[in-house]
């Protein structure tokens, strides 16, 4: 009996001993996210690889469905606006042209054009027809009509990055995906981000192109996903342009400082072909009230 009752006071003590000092080991499974690296590539090979798709994309003939969104939370003003089947022309260097029309009917909801120094928007819902330079800035409290072609054409035709040009070089990890990062600078009196390239590593793609104005602005934040091998009369004449070998289906344009965003999902596609330039001209509609963006009230002409 006392053996027994020593034997119970030890295994006391050590059950005490384990749960105040002792450690006690527990093994829980947590979910992860597997990252998926498959590609390397050296600063030399993404410069390379974006100045081929830059070079190579001459002209875009695309049918899209697009779907608007108008204002932010930082706003606190959220419009949706239906999608709409749109035709899209873009040619190098500064042209392009969209008209958007609702599903099923066809009716055109809007038609723009920009030469590289001019817009033009026909929106016939509201028998307006608005006119600007493309260097203006914002202008309208309705977000949706700060809309301009030129903002499609330089998420569509990318610029070149010179030889001249500063360019830093950076890996970039999350818990979704693994990049590369190109930072482009302007020069200057005061040393600025002109641009930002990100290069998914599973694929080296480009996944996301930003632009910067200046104190450090972002302007464009383009997202480019779902790249799909050019075949058939998609490639056109840029099958012999080393490089340019895919083209992204899905694309994302936020313009924060306009406050709107555009989705655009590809659903045609041929590049490269001769686009007459007749069909980049948008005259005014007869009637149509013709509104100079950037002008007071007064100068507003009918």
């Amino acid at each position: 009996m006392q053996r027994g009752l020593v034997c119970l006071a030890g295994l006391t003590v050590a059950a005490i001993s384990c749960g105040c000092g002792g450690s006690v080991k527990t093994t829980r499974n947590l979910p992860t996210t597997q990252i998926v690296v498959v590609k390397d590539a050296t600063r030399e090979d993404l410069l390379e690889k974006y100045n081929a798709m830059a070079r190579g994309v001459k002209s875009v003939n695309a049918t899209v469905e697009l779907k608007p969104t108008a204002g932010s939370k930082y706003s606190g003003v959220i419009e949706e606006y239906h999608e709409v089947k749109a035709f899209l022309l873009a040619e190098r260097p500064t042209y392009i042209r969209m008209i958007g029309q609702a599903p099923v009917i066809g009716k055109t909801v809007f038609d723009m054009a920009s030469d590289g120094e001019s817009f033009r928007v026909s929106i016939p819902s509201k028998n307006k027809f608005l006119a600007g330079s493309v260097t203006l800035e914002r202008n309208s409290s309705k977000p949706i009509e700060n809309l301009r072609p030129q903002h499609l054409l330089d998420a569509l035709l990318w610029s070149e990055i010179r030889k001249e040009e500063d360019v830093l070089f950076e890996e970039f990890n999350d818990e979704k995906a693994r990049y590369y990062v190109l930072t482009v600078l302007r020069g200057g009196y005061r040393t600025e981000i002109l641009r930002k390239i990100w290069f998914n590593r599973a694929d080296l793609e480009v996944a996301r192109l930003q632009e910067f104005g200046p104190k450090g602005a972002l302007v464009s934040d383009v997202r480019y996903s779902d790249w799909e091998s050019l075949t058939g009369d998609q490639r056109q004449s840029s099958a012999a342009v080393p490089g340019v070998m895919a083209f992204p289906r899905v694309i994302q344009i936020d313009r924060p400082h306009d406050d709107y965003r555009l989705d655009l999902q590809v659903t045609k596609l041929t590049l490269n072909e001769d686009i007459p330039a007749e069909r980049f001209k948008l005259e005014q509609p007869a009637g149509s009230e013709l509104i100079r963006v950037g002008e007071d009230a007064q100068e507003k002409k009918p």
